[in-house]
């Protein structure tokens, strides 16, 4: 193992940037040995599963869409801060699409309470307080704005809107004009 300098970080790495190049589907223990050239029983004394190496990656791509968020957001309020973290979420897919698909990974509650997952939270409702919401509209509008992201997002990569006008940054850009218009008049119930 020391020839090949084995460690979780790098195991985990190198499981995302596997995740990138061929899908998310296709990352296991046995094909990261593949890939280093060694046997499977080589990682397991730095992943227990191919399912613990799917979680990792996703806890690695939730602390770094969160740390991409953070430092979009510094400063920024109301409509600037709501396309601020819609650009992160929709960049990040492009860049990542399949540590994106891991940050979507299903977490036992437990490792979701630990994880950088309570950061995107804590921003999303900073982008809300710039539009006076209480509870429980400021929760419904959380789950409004992961679905409208997460949707759109997955549709582009997908190529759903590949042979069709107007252009997807034209259409993007609608829809956060759009979600900050609800947002600033957000129905009573």
């Amino acid at each position: 193992m020391a020839r090949v300098g084995l460690t979780t970080e790098r195991l985990v790495r190198a499981g995302a940037e596997m995740a990138d190049e061929a899908g998310f589907d296709r990352v296991t223990v046995s094909a990261l040995a593949r890939q280093f050239g060694v046997k499977v029983a080589s990682l397991y004394s730095h992943v227990r599963s191919s399912q613990d190496l799917r979680t990792r990656i996703a806890l690695l791509a939730l602390e770094e869409l969160a740390d991409r968020g953070d430092a979009a957001l510094a400063g920024r309020a109301g409509k600037d801060a709501l396309a601020a973290l819609g650009d992160v979420y929709r960049d990040y897919a492009r860049e990542h699409p399949g540590r994106y698909a891991a940050a979507r990974l299903r977490l036992d509650p437990a490792t979701a309470a630990g994880s950088a997952g309570v950061r995107h939270a804590r921003m999303t409702r900073a982008v809300l307080r710039g539009y006076d919401l209480d509870e429980p509209d400021q929760t419904h509008a959380v789950r409004l704005l992961g679905s409208v992201f997460s949707g759109y997002v997955g549709l582009e990569l997908g190529g759903g809107f590949d042979h069709s006008a107007p252009d997807t940054q034209e259409t993007w850009t609608r829809i956060l004009d759009a979600l900050d218009a609800l947002l600033r008049n957000w129905p009573a119930p």
